[in-house]
C-alpha cells in the first residue's frame, strides 16, 4: 500500500496515513516530501529479500528503490516492512508503478497515476515557473 506516512502506536499497531491511489498536483515537476510503501508478509518460513521500486512512466527508469531483508520464523507469524521514499521528484505527469519483488519474484505491481489538476474556480493558481526558485513539495 502506498501512503503519505506510517505511524506505530504504543500497542504495536500501525496507522497508515493518507492512502494514495492517485497523486494530484498543481504543476510539474514536483517533489513529494515523503512517500511510504507498507507491506506485510505472512504464511511462509525462512529468510527473504524484498525490493520495492518506483518506476517512471517509461516502465524502465527506477525513480526510487528500497531493499529490505526479513524473516518469517513460523507460519503463524508476520513481517511488516515500510519503505520510505523521501524527496521523490516527479518530472512529468503519467502512470508510475510500484513494484514489490521478493527473492527476485514480482509479487505485486500497481499503477500510481500522477496528474496535473487545475485549481477550483477562484482558487489561487500556482506561480509561474521561475528557474531560480526552489521546487514546490507535495
Amino acid at each position: 500500500m502506498l501512503c503519505e506516512d506510517v505511524r506505530q502506536e504504543a500497542t504495536g499497531n500501525f496507522i497508515a496515513l493518507g492512502i494514495i491511489g492517485v497523486i494530484r498536483v498543481p504543476k510539474m515537476p514536483i517533489v513529494a516530501g515523503k512517500l511510504c510503501v507498507f507491506t506485510r508478509w505472512v504464511a511462509g518460513v525462512g529468510e527473504f529479500h524484498e525490493n520495492i521500486r518506483l518506476l517512471a512512466p517509461d516502465q524502465e527508469t527506477i525513480i526510487r528503490k528500497c531493499e529490505t531483508k526479513f524473516a518469517l520464523r513460523d507460519p503463524a507469524h508476520h513481517a511488516t516492512n515500510i519503505a520510505v521514499f523521501a524527496g521523490t521528484k516527479f518530472e512529468a505527469p503519467g502512470v508510475y508503478n510500484i513494484e514489490v519483488v521478493v527473492d527476485d519474484v514480482m509479487k505485486l505491481r500497481y499503477p500510481v497515476p500522477v496528474v496535473v489538476v487545475e485549481p477550483p474556480p477562484g482558487a489561487k493558481k500556482p506561480p509561474k515557473e521561475d528557474p531560480e526558485a526552489p521546487k514546490e513539495n507535495i
